[in-house]
């Protein structure tokens, strides 16, 4: 009952202080944020329903009917719709219809009394026509699209100049009931603008939420993770243990192996001894990186059998080796290396092959 005494101006202001209060937080994620959004959602519901008892708008009524206080309840349809957009969780795809729809109300008010404007009432037109593809600019020719956009664009801005003028000089707004009522008819057409761009995104993320795959209901029962849930298995059966008698892969795996005569009753796994299970385990346990096999010496005499290593150079390069005296072979084999040495040096003398830098 007390809420049923209060005035439409005071459930309206205590709206407005809230949805200023939103306005000015950052954090729309945070808790206290959304308390506040649902709230003065709450706030601007609860006058819809005080402006709807008292019959404050009747469709027999004109523009001129209106009272110039009473213009701003006009748009409290577009402010329940625009906060329904910031709420977050899940019911994302529910919360974009219901804005869709306040936003629908929002307009056909303002239809109603013949406030929209020639281009703004064919938009709306081709909107109820087919709400789920509205484009604002609706055309295959790109330069129309972009010139129908600019042209938005530039009304827009318009409106919010002017706009942001008359609120700027609230003085000039007491004694003025005109200039009040010119306040109050910009606003309203500053709100349409984005109503039809709101609409417009509206249309396109439900687009393309129809597109996603449908999320599975939360009461859907738990699927089995494993063989052992899938077969009622109980947990004191259970073992991490993969040898001994306790791996049972099936009810129909349990009992013996083999009859009193030797022979298998069901397949089976023969597992290895001892020492094979340590070799096992000694794999499972080590480095899981790769060791060395062999020495660094058995590498390079492995390299140098394999002809991947020269030997030579350094101090010992130096040492001439002395030929044995005794050895004819030996003696004949260095001569011969002496003189084709002496010929190749007579035939390429000193810096006969540097021809850059002869003068």
């Amino acid at each position: 009952m007390a809420d049923e005494s209060r005035s439409l101006r005071e459930v309206y202001n205590e709206a407005e202080q809230t949805r200023s209060t939103i306005e000015r937080s950052f954090d729309s994620n945070s808790s206290t944020f959304q308390e506040n959004l649902l709230a003065a959602i709450q706030s601007y519901e609860q006058c819809l329903s005080i402006a709807d008892r008292i019959s404050l708008f009747s469709p027999n009524e004109s523009l001129e009917d209106i009272a110039t206080t009473d213009l701003q309840y006009l748009l409290l349809n577009y402010r329940i719709a625009e906060l329904l957009l910031r709420i977050n969780g899940r019911e994302r795809k529910a919360n974009l219809q219901r804005a869709q729809r306040s936003y629908e109300r929002y307009m056909k008010q303002l239809d109603n009394y013949d406030m929209l404007g020639k281009s703004d009432a064919a938009l709306f037109e081709q909107y109820q026509e087919s709400p789920t593809s509205f484009s604002t600019a609706s055309t295959t020719d790109a330069a129309a699209r972009r010139d129908a956009k600019i042209k938005r664009f530039k009304e827009e801005k318009a409106l919010k100049q002017k706009l942001e003028y008359m609120q700027r000089n609230p003085s000039a707004l007491q004694n003025d009931e005109q200039a009040a009522r010119d306040l109050q008819l910009t606003n309203i057409a500053f709100r349409t603008h984005q109503t039809f761009q709101s609409l417009e995104s509206i249309a396109q993320e439900l687009h393309i939420l129809s597109l996603a795959p449908p999320s599975p209901p939360p009461d859907q029962a738990r699927q089995p993770l494993d063989a052992r849930e899938r077969e009622g298995r109980e947990a004191s059966d259970y073992s991490e243990r993969l040898d001994g008698s306790r791996l049972q892969l099936s009810a129909g795996m349990r009992g013996p192996l083999l009859d009193g005569k030797g022979k298998p009753l069901r397949p089976f796994t023969l597992t290895a001894g001892g020492s094979k299970r340590q070799e096992f385990q000694n794999g499972v346990f080590r480095p899981d990186h790769s060791l060395p096999t062999m020495s660094i010496d058995e590498y390079l005499e492995e390299e140098r059998k394999r002809g991947g290593m020269i030997d030579g150079g350094g101090p010992q390069s130096q040492v001439q080796q002395q030929v044995d005296e005794d050895d004819v072979d030996a003696a004949d084999r260095a001569t011969l290396k002496a003189r084709d040495w002496d010929e190749y040096v007579e035939a390429n003398p000193k810096g006969s092959g540097n021809t850059i830098n002869r003068g």
